[in-house]
């Protein structure tokens, strides 16, 4: 019989949403630092092995105005990251960084850095922008296809392996290296590195040796086709809104088809589905708990901007324990400026399946907000949540949980404190960090592309 995986969890510190709850008195600020000093701490703490930073390049609108709802104010993820690295030793520190509007030898340097300073605990989270909106806070603007967003970042992400890989091996690891500048002996050479797409063009020579975990660890979240085999061929960990047991079962075996098809092994591509945790002391406490919560993440406004953004006009005078709008929406689909989640939605369609639920079930809108954004999460005490994760341990069909805190600093306390044993002691969860890089502590084999030279050499 197959052993059961070891979960390992990475916590999401998200900036622009309404699942935090932010209006709780408990509640932290999410610019200060100490709130991402304390969640870090905790989570490493509880031995996770990552700390996970979202990305924010403008500021969502609703209705042509900024959307007043949501928190906002993500400082930048490197910025950030650099200053936990201080008051951490051993939790993985995760950038989301775009592709599309970074110079791929310019970030690649950056993330390099993150990675020397804290000691081989860097890692990216590879993401992809394509409209205009977002890409008017750049010089370029939004300025690819959608059809091209994956080829791009492809591109970006290669020209970055290939910096990485570029510093000279034979004179950085040989006994005398300790004694050199960053620069290298006298004669070093470094290998220079050209990239050119539809996009850009760029020569650069590495100006750092690697971290003691070759490069920064790769993660990426597109679940499209195009996505998930981008991630088959270039990544090391994807994140999974498939959380569920059965959708998660089924994105595991498409994921690890792809990966062998990539000529990967099948387990080489770690998957973190994303999760939230409500925890209580009994099963009926939790529940209760859960209700509490939903209510205080969909306010009343919350309630009626989210259809607002499906109706396309100001719905402000209605009721949000009042029923849906008899009338359709004034557009055809929705925009980006509410951000991914929000895209491209077909108006009427949307209006008409929510509109019949509704009727279906009684539902005002507030209920019907509330209905379609809670079927994450796992709930129950300490005790029912590891029997629930034992399962999928035992089927081996996830590598771990990245999770969302919804409540800042202190929403990882119940997990940290009593979910955490629990898992231990059913020999599901680390007890102990495996190393000291974020590779080691995922259970990552070594980079993609150094495996790739040495079956060349061998």
């Amino acid at each position: 019989m197959t052993a059961p995986t070891v979960l390992r969890f990475g916590v999401f510190f998200q900036g622009v949403n309404f699942s935090t709850v932010w209006s709780d008195p408990a509640s932290g600020s999410q610019i200060d630092f100490e709130s991402f000093r304390r969640v870090a701490q905790t989570a490493e703490r509880g031995l996770f092995s990552a700390f996970f930073l979202g990305e924010g390049l403008r500021l969502r609108e609703h209705l042509g105005r900024l959307h007043q709802l949501d928190v906002a104010g993500r400082p930048d993820a490197q910025t950030q990251l650099a200053a936990l690295a201080a008051v951490t030793e051993r939790i993985g520190l995760v950038a989301t960084q775009n592709t599309t509007y970074n110079d791929p030898f310019d970030l690649a340097h950056r993330l390099n850095s993150l990675d020397l300073l804290s000691g081989g605990r860097a890692a990216w989270n590879i993401v992809t922008t394509d409209n205009a909106w977002t890409g008017a806070n750049f010089r370029r603007g939004g300025y690819l296809d959608h059809a091209d967003r994956y080829t791009h970042a492809e591109a970006v992400v290669v020209a970055a392996k290939a910096l990485w890989d570029a510093w000279d091996a034979e004179i950085a690891e040989s006994p005398d290296a300790a004694t050199w500048s960053h620069h290298g002996p006298s004669g070093h050479t470094s290998a220079t590195v050209t990239a050119q797409t539809a996009h850009y063009a760029a020569e650069a020579a590495t100006r750092l040796p690697r971290s003691p975990q070759g490069h920064p660890v790769l993660f990426q979240a597109g679940d499209s086709p195009d996505g998930r085999d981008f991630a088959a061929r270039q990544a090391d960990v994807i994140f999974s809104a498939h959380s569920a047991f059965d959708a998660a079962e089924a994105f595991a075996a498409d994921i690890r088809q792809r990966t062998l098809k990539a000529g990967r092994p099948a387990n080489d591509l770690k998957i973190f589905p994303g999760q939230e945790f409500v925890i209580a002391d009994t099963d009926a406490e939790a529940e209760e708990k859960a209700r509490w919560l939903r209510r205080a993440q969909i306010s009343p406004q919350t309630a009626i901007a989210f259809i607002e953004n499906i109706w396309g006009t100001d719905l402000s005078a209605l009721d949000p324990d009042g029923p849906l709008p008899a009338f359709d929406p004034v557009q055809e689909t929705t925009g980006e400026t509410r951000g991914t989640a929000f895209r491209a939605a077909q108006a009427k369609t949307t209006a008409d399946a929510w509109r019949e639920r509704s009727e279906a079930e009684g539902l005002s809108i507030r209920d019907l907000v509330i209905a379609l954004n809670s079927t994450r999460g796992f709930v129950g005490s300490a005790g029912s949540v590891a029997a629930t994760l034992q399962r999928y341990a035992d089927a081996g069909i996830v590598d771990g949980f990245n999770i969302t805190p919804w409540l800042i600093p202190s929403g990882l306390d119940d997990i940290v404190d009593l979910l955490v044993p629990e898992l231990q002691e059913r020999g599901i969860y680390p007890t102990e960090y495996a190393g000291t890089t974020l590779r080691e502590n995922l259970g990552l084999r070594p980079p993609l592309t150094r495996r790739e030279r040495a079956a060349q050499s061998a």
